[in-house]
C-alpha cells in the first residue's frame, strides 16, 4: 500500500486529472492524444482469463466508444480541434496480471476477506502513441485500473482523445471498505435500479454494498424456510427479492469489484415479523408509536425468549445462506426499553430467567452471532452494541459508527474495528424536512442537508490517536428511504456518494476547490451512461472552474 499523502498537497503539485477518485500518485503531461478507431485491450499470457475480467473489459471498449463526454470547458473542446486531429494514436492497451498460482476472477476477490483485497494497479500511456499498460498483482487490481482508464478521455466531433498524455499512475486504496448503504424497506426498489446503482459505485471504486433490506415497514426478502416473512411483510408479491433476485443482485456485485453485505436489523427494527410470527413480537404497532420506537411502526423481538432467540438464529442463517460475502450486519441500533417495560412477556421471561434486560440482550446476541460464525459470517454491529449495552461481542466484530463522527475514538477505545457511517457526514436523507404527518414545522432529525464538501471534508483519523487509527477500516454513504424510492434514488445518491468514495479511496486532506470540476466530470460521465445524477452547479459554473466560488 502505497504511504498515506496529503491528498492537498498531491494535487497541487500535479496537473488537474478528471479522474475519481484521484489516484493516490500519478503524473500527466500536456500532450494531445487520441483513441484509434481500432483500440484494442489486450491480455496476453492469460489462459483462459475469467469471464468476469473479458465481462469488464468489453465493458470499458463499450464506455469509450459511448460516453461521448465533452470537456467541461466553455466552447467543450473546440478550440482543441487542430491539435485533437493532429495528435498521435493509441492503438492498444495491454493488461498485465503478475501473480502466482491459479488466476481468481475479479468476482471471487471482491469477497474475499476485507483486509486481505488486493486493488492496487499500475497505469502507464505514453504520448507518443505507442502501446499503452496496464499491470496489476489482481484481477480486481485489473478492474479498477480499467476503471480509471475509462475516465480520462473525452469526444470531439466522434473522436475520442485526451490533452493531457503521457500518463503514469501508481494507485491502490487507502481504506479496505469503502461502502454505501440502502434500505429497501421503507421503500422498495426494483432490482434493476439495484443493479444500476452498483454499476455507478464500481465506477468510483465503491466496493461494499451494505444492503438494509428489511425493517419494521416491510419485509421484502424471501428466505429459504421463513417464506411467511415475505409472504405477510412485503408490500406487494411484485415487491419482493427472491433467492434468484439476490443471487443476481449478488453476482451483478461481485462481477463488478463489489462485495455485498445483507443486514438483518435484530432485536429493533422487527416490527413486520409480528405479521408472520407474533408470538416473537413486544409492543406490536403499540400507541403511540413515540413511546415506543424512533419511528412507527413499533415492535421489537422479545429478546429474553429462548423461543425467539433460536427462531432469529435460524432465521439469520437462513439469510446467511443468500449472500456470499464474509461480512453480516445484525444491527442492534434504537433498542426502546419501554417497549421491553410494557411487554408481559418478556417481563416474566426476564423474571423467570432472574436477568436484566442488557443481560437478556447479551445472551441473544452471543446466540445468533454464535449462529453467523457456525456459517462463516463475520458479525457488523451498529454502535450501541459496543458503546451503550454491555454484551460480548468477537474481537473481529465490527461497528458501524453512525451516531457521530466523534464516537469513533470510543470504539477503537474498546479494541473493534470500525466503519464510518456517520450521520452528521454522510446521511444522504438529512435535510428533507420532516415526514411523519401533524407537524407543519417539522424537520429531520439529522439536519442539515449533507453536502458533497460536508463529506468530502471528513477526516477518518480526527480526534483518534495513531494507534486508534488502526482500526478504521473506511466508511460509506447511507440511503434510508423515508422519504425516497426509485423516481429520486439517482440524483439523491449521485454524484455525493462520490464524495466519500474519494475519502476512504484517496485518503484526507482533499481540497473541495480541486475536487469540485473533478465531481463535475463524474456527474455528466454518470449521465452519459444513464445514471440521473444531480447537477452540482448551474452549467455556467461547470464550465468555467473557480469562477462561481465564494470569493471569486
Amino acid at each position: 500500500m502505497l504511504p498515506l499523502l496529503s491528498l492537498s498537497l498531491l494535487l497541487a503539485a500535479t496537473p488537474a486529472l478528471a479522474v475519481w477518485p484521484v489516484p493516490r500518485q500519478y503524473s500527466t503531461g500536456s500532450t494531445p492524444l487520441r483513441l484509434s478507431p481500432s483500440f484494442s485491450i489486450k491480455l496476453p499470457g492469460v489462459d483462459n482469463p475469467p469471464s468476469d475480467l473479458q465481462e469488464a473489459i468489453s465493458r470499458t471498449k463499450s464506455y469509450l466508444h459511448k460516453d461521448q463526454l465533452q470537456a467541461l470547458v466553455p466552447d467543450r473542446g473546440a478550440s482543441s480541434a487542430e491539435d485533437i486531429e493532429n495528435a498521435k494514436t493509441l492503438n492498444t492497451l495491454t493488461l498485465t496480471l503478475s501473480t502466482t498460482g491459479p488466476i481468481k476472477s475479479i468476482s471471487e476477490e471482491a469477497i474475499a476477506d476485507l483486509e486481505s483485497r488486493v486493488e492496487g494497479y499500475t497505469l502507464t500511456i505514453p504520448a507518443d502513441g505507442s502501446g499503452a499498460s496496464l499491470r496489476a498483482n489482481s484481477t480486481l487490481g485489473l478492474f479498477r485500473g480499467l476503471t480509471t482508464f475509462g475516465q480520462l478521455w473525452y469526444d470531439l466531433n466522434g473522436i475520442t482523445y485526451t490533452l493531457q498524455a503521457p500518463f503514469d499512475i501508481v494507485d491502490s486504496p487507502a481504506f479496505p471498505y469503502r461502502g454505501l448503504m440502502l434500505d429497501t424497506a421503507r421503500n422498495y426498489f426494483p432490482v434493476e435500479d439495484i443493479k444500476r446503482t452498483l454499476d455507478a459505485m464500481s465506477w468510483v471504486k465503491i466496493n461494499t454494498f451494505h444492503w438494509h433490506v428489511v425493517d419494521s415497514q416491510s419485509f421484502p426478502l424471501v428466505v429459504p424456510g421463513y417464506t411467511e416473512l415475505s409472504a405477510k411483510g412485503a408490500y406487494s408479491s411484485a415487491q419482493v427479492y427472491t433467492p434468484a433476485d439476490v443471487e443476481e443482485i449478488v453476482a451483478y456485485a461481485a462481477a463488478r469489484g463489489i462485495d455485498v453485505m445483507p443486514e438483518i436489523d435484530t432485536p429493533g427494527h422487527t416490527s413486520i415479523i409480528a405479521k408472520a410470527y407474533p408470538e416473537h413480537i413486544a409492543c406490536f404497532e403499540a400507541s403511540p408509536w413515540s413511546s415506543f420506537a424512533n419511528e412507527p411502526p413499533a415492535g421489537q423481538l422479545r429478546l429474553a425468549s429462548t423461543a425467539t432467540t433460536t427462531f432469529t438464529t435460524g432465521l439469520l442463517e437462513a439469510v446467511a445462506s443468500l449472500f456470499q460475502s464474509k461480512l453480516f450486519s445484525t444491527g442492534g441500533d434504537e433498542l426502546n426499553s419501554n417497549c421491553y417495560t410494557q411487554d408481559n412477556a418478556t417481563q416474566a421471561d426476564l423474571a423467570a430467567q432472574g436477568k436484566t434486560l442488557d443481560q437478556a440482550l447479551d445472551t441473544f446476541v452471543q446466540a445468533t452471532h454464535a449462529g453467523l460464525r457456525s456459517v462463516g459470517k463475520r458479525a457488523v454491529v451498529w454502535e450501541e452494541l459496543v458503546l451503550d449495552h454491555p454484551v460480548t461481542l468477537a474481537n473481529d466484530t465490527i461497528a458501524l459508527v453512525w451516531i457521530s463522527s466523534t464516537n469513533a475514538a470510543a470504539v477503537a477505545q474498546k479494541g473493534y474495528k470500525l466503519i464510518h457511517a456517520a450521520s452528521d457526514y454522510f446521511y444522504l436523507d438529512c435535510g428533507g424536512g420532516g415526514w411523519v404527518g401533524e407537524n407543519v414545522l417539522g424537520n429531520s432529525w439529522c439536519d442539515p442537508f449533507k453536502t458533497w464538501q460536508k463529506s468530502y471534508s471528513f477526516n477518518p483519523f480526527a480526534n483518534l490517536t495513531e494507534e486508534q487509527s488502526n482500526f478504521v477500516l473506511g466508511g460509506q454513504h447511507l440511503l434510508w428511504a423515508e422519504q425516497s424510492g426509485p423516481s429520486n434514488l439517482d440524483p439523491i445518491v449521485w454524484p455525493r456518494a462520490a464524495s466519500s468514495a474519494e475519502v476512504f479511496w484517496s485518503g484526507p486532506g482533499g481540497d473541495v476547490d480541486t475536487a469540485l470540476p473533478r465531481l463535475h466530470d463524474v456527474s455528466f460521465r454518470f449521465q452519459q451512461r444513464g445514471v440521473n445524477a444531480i447537477a452540482l452547479q448551474p452549467l455556467w459554473c461547470a464550465l468555467r472552474p473557480g469562477k462561481c466560488d465564494l470569493n471569486a
